[in-house]
């Protein structure tokens, strides 16, 4: 159950569009979504929900601003009958790109190269890997439900739209923030080619995916419906796989059970790129391609772009690094490692 205090702000210490970091009495710190509940100034009395602190979770290092006591009330616009954080006091009329004006979904999606990943952080190497081969072709983010739901929280995705390699964000299902709002997974990639134009997309939840000591329950096991679905609709799954070489846990270290997992349950072929000179991985009816990958650390550091994963950055840990990146290099050459005409028995 969700627990509560009321302090005031001391200090705005970040933003950007959709965020406030902050700066509270308590001495901790909290986070502010301004297109759920409007923007905070010093001096602010607000209402904070302090569960995740509280619990010590990994990712809830910050407080989350639920009301600002200095206001009775406030209104962020409206964008459409549909809304996200349905029946929770936060709900908010997100509306969605398919009831928008004009829009008209893709009759299939054609060969569109798809990434899909485990973690939020596989998002950078995907990308700048992705880019480094393809760099006239638009990139667009498909940020699924299974973590963090409001967009705005991710700097690791601020940090790669701002480089330019990523060109466009959907949030999909109860997700939300993105450029542009679908219902769901597989909507949310036809609205990624209609409304946002991409040329190949790359699917992750947000931050803070969840996972426990059993088989199935973890928030990565939903690689295996993304597959499924872009498979269906035509696309080309490409699977960054979470492998590591400095996870101190054995259930991570080489090829994750998350991603062992999640594969073994697709109903749908998929490519897994790894890095050139590495076994191939040999998974249910996937096939496996072996790919040159860019120096991504490199690629990330000369565009500013920091990130890690279970805190261990590039350096730390460069086989979590190149096998992400060998999805996204082999997504930007998709027709050599998976033709129109596909090798793969569907």
């Amino acid at each position: 159950m969700p627990s509560y205090a009321t302090t005031t702000v001391v200090a705005v210490l970040a933003e950007r569009a959709g965020l406030q970091r902050v700066a509270l009495a308590t001495g901790r710190r909290a986070y502010v979504l301004t297109e759920v509940v409007g923007p905070v100034a010093p001096g602010d009395e607000v209402v904070v929900n302090t569960t995740a602190v509280d619990l010590g979770l990994g990712t809830g290092g910050e407080d989350v601003v639920h009301w600002n006591l200095a206001r009775r009330a406030w209104s962020g616009g409206h964008g459409g009958h549909v809304v996200k954080l349905r029946y929770t006091s936060i709900q908010a009329d997100t509306g969605v790109a398919e009831e928008s004006d004009g829009y008209r979904p893709p009759p299939g999606l054609g060969g569109l190269p798809v990434v899909v990943c485990g973690l939020h952080s596989q998002l950078a190497p995907v990308a700048a890997a992705f880019k480094a081969g393809a760099p006239g072709r638009r990139l667009a983010y498909v940020m699924t439900d299974q973590a963090a739901l409001p967009l705005a929280l991710s700097d690791l995705v601020a940090a790669l739209r701002g480089a330019g390699l990523l060109d466009a964000t959907v949030t999909a299902g109860q997700a939300f923030g993105g450029e542009h709002e679908a219902v769901n997974l597989l909507s949310g990639l036809e609205v990624a080619v209609a409304a946002a134009g991409a040329d190949a997309v790359v699917v992750a939840a947000g931050p803070g995916s969840v996972g426990t000591a059993s088989a199935h329950g973890y928030s990565a096991l939903d690689q295996a419906s993304a597959v499924d679905l872009a498979g269906v609709a035509g696309a080309r799954p490409f699977v960054a796989l979470r492998w590591s070489g400095a996870d101190p846990r054995p259930r991570h270290r080489g090829l994750s059970h998350h991603a062992a997992t999640a594969l073994a349950l697709c109903h749908q072929p998929a490519v897994l790129a790894v890095p050139a000179g590495q076994p191939p991985v040999a998974v249910g009816r996937h096939r496996s391609c072996a790919v040159e990958v860019p120096d991504v650390a490199a690629l990330l550091a000369a565009r500013s772009v920091a990130v890690a994963t279970m805190g261990r950055g590039p350096a730390a840990d460069p086989a979590f690094f190149a096998y992400a990146a060998a999805a996204g290099a082999a997504a930007a050459d998709a027709d050599r490692w998976w033709p129109a005409a596909a090798s793969v028995p569907v």
